[in-house]
């Protein structure tokens, strides 16, 4: 067994690996190697914990972690790049399951995990610590399961709202609170079954009402929401490894969410409780797009123009992901540079349904990183280019954002794709993304619709190409 110095000082080792991890994590170029960072944190500190004196019985545990990572395996191995938002979500609505019975555990026997007074009881932190613990993993839980389902298909992923529906959260948030409180001062079940069960029902509700273009900042959040989560069972474990890996996790992934928010011209409460992201809105949808002309061509037509191109930056979006297309994508890329054409990739904060969706897809194909541009670094550039090639991404690309002041949109920084000199949209129709909003980037005169599967285009202009 590990002394308390050993423990504490392998603990210090493991934090610092989680921190590098993080900042490996920052950028494409570092994220191998901030991945290897994180796994030899956790795997340290798993080892350690399993070493301290504390640990009784080890059959169980390895049980536990067989299974668990018999699961793991299968998942990663089975689980396509393009559904990674859903396993995301999947695996935070594992943590916070986790903090609600670890929480239930330690009220059962608090002895067996050390906190138990010398009446038996919990001391008044551990009661405070058990409900924040246990609140925010049972909000996660089920906030996570819906986000899942949203992403997965199997519910829509409009917002489901109802009237009334920020009263009812509120009621239910202080009926929580005030059942939590009564539960610090007595140490009841009851109490503690009842903030529980109505946190899980405002981790339905909470998320239900959100559309799927907030669905990235969302997953960004319910990371934080797991991490808090695990920090406060932490303080019920007396962890400290796991109260700074939670802590860890909590603070980069709100700083995430805050970035994200920022990068939509929206603030976090906004996100929460606005509902953006399915709704028609008038002068949208179906009517309007009837009205008005559109340029639709040919593979073969696009393959004349980027051909005939100095400079073209594609811009990849959801499309891309549900259309598998990223190797399709790559392989005309290719093409094109060896034909001499300057090929770059522009990428928005919020393309695709989690941070850095569109940047796990291209480097899932072997996009060189240094092709591979944030917003910021490619505006500049899109009034020098020859053709903006927009593969499956629609409001990251609406000139709405920025000439429309009447648009929910409006403000939010966009791919300035309408300033290249031509623009290619691939797109299976003309509907509307998901802010329900038309793009009036399909209608201009430089654009030319290229209605087809996003896989199916990418090879048919390849073929022209050749």
């Amino acid at each position: 067994m590990l002394s308390a110095n050993m423990v504490a000082l392998a603990y210090l080792v493991a934090a610092v690996l989680f921190i590098l991890a993080l900042k490996g994590l920052s950028s494409p170029e570092s994220a191998r190697r901030g991945n290897l960072y994180g796994i030899l944190g956790m795997t340290l500190a798993v080892v350690v914990t399993l070493l301290m004196s504390g640990v009784v019985n080890y059959a169980w545990i390895f049980a536990a972690v067989f299974v668990g990572g018999a699961f793991g395996v299968v998942v990663a191995r089975k689980i396509p790049m393009t559904d990674m938002p859903q396993l995301v979500a999947a695996m935070h609505s594992l943590v916070g399951l986790a903090a609600v019975l670890i929480a239930v555990s330690a009220l059962y026997n608090p002895a067996a995990y050390g906190i138990a007074t010398v009446g038996g009881g919990l001391s008044i932190a551990s009661r405070i610590e058990l409900f924040l613990g246990t609140f925010i993993g049972a909000i996660t839980f089920t906030a996570s399961i819906v986000a899942f389902a949203k992403l997965q298909g199997l519910m829509s992923g409009s917002p489901l709202v109802f009237k009334g529906q920020h009263a009812v959260n509120l009621l239910l948030g202080l009926i929580m609170l005030a059942a939590g409180i009564a539960f610090c001062f007595t140490q009841d079940w009851t109490p503690f079954l009842i903030m529980t069960g109505v946190a899980l029902v405002l981790g339905v509700l909470l998320i239900a009402p959100i559309g799927g273009a907030d669905m990235p900042v969302i997953v960004s959040m319910l990371n934080s929401y797991s991490g808090w989560a695990a920090a406060g069972i932490g303080f019920t474990l007396n962890n400290n490894m796991l109260i700074i890996a939670g802590a860890l996790v909590g603070s980069s992934g709100a700083i995430l969410s805050y970035i994200m928010c920022k990068a939509m011209n929206r603030s976090l409460f906004n996100v929460l409780l606005g509902g953006f992201g399915g709704e028609a809105v008038a002068g949208g949808g179906a009517a309007a797009v009837g009205e008005r002309p559109v340029h639709s061509g040919s593979a073969e037509d696009a393959g004349f123009l980027l051909s005939n191109a100095r400079s073209v930056i594609i811009v990849p979006g959801y499309g891309l992901a549900v259309a598998r297309a990223q190797h399709a994508l790559k392989e005309m890329a290719d093409a094109l540079n060896g034909a001499g054409v300057d090929v770059r990739f522009a990428i928005h904060p919020v393309a695709g349904r989690m941070p850095g969706h569109m940047n796990v897809l291209l480097a899932e194909a072997d996009v060189p990183y240094d092709i591979v541009l944030e917003m910021d670094e490619i505006n500049p550039e899109f009034s020098d280019a020859d053709v903006a090639l927009i593969i499956g991404a629609n409001d990251v690309v609406n000139p709405a954002a920025k000439n429309d002041s009447g648009s929910p949109i409006y403000g939010m920084p966009i791919l300035e794709v309408n300033k290249a000199a031509h623009v290619i949209v691939v797109k299976r129709s003309l509907s509307p993304g998901y802010a329900g909003i038309d793009n009036d980037l399909f209608y201009m005169d430089k654009t030319m619709m290229l209605f087809s599967d996003a896989k199916k285009a990418c090879e048919s202009i390849l073929k022209a190409l050749s």
